[in-house]
């Protein structure tokens, strides 16, 4: 058994993992973006072709997109594509 030390989460995986506040907040506006994207596409049931086709990238963006593949989109990317898809984005700072 190895000696590995246990240490609490402080609720933020992007802090835990040694990230600075700033880059903190901005991993954790994408990565909530993005899986609010997946959330759309999958309630709307669109393919991948539709779901390009709504949110105007290519077929291969939003394969990139459902595989979380974070680091190839910008969070001004990111909140366009929800803006597409018909929603609306509400920033709350607490």
């Amino acid at each position: 058994m190895r000696d590995e030390k246990i240490v609490k989460s402080s609720g933020n995986v992007f802090a835990d993992l040694g990230f600075s506040a700033e880059d903190s907040a901005v991993l954790t506006m994408r990565a909530e973006l993005m899986a609010s994207l997946r959330t759309i596409i999958e309630k709307k049931r669109w393919t991948q072709v539709e779901a390009a086709q709504q949110l105007g990238i290519s077929q291969s963006r939003v394969s990139d997109l459902v595989r979380g593949k974070w680091e190839k989109f910008s969070l001004d990317m990111l909140v366009n594509l929800v803006a597409r898809s018909g929603r609306k984005i509400k920033l709350a700072v607490v």
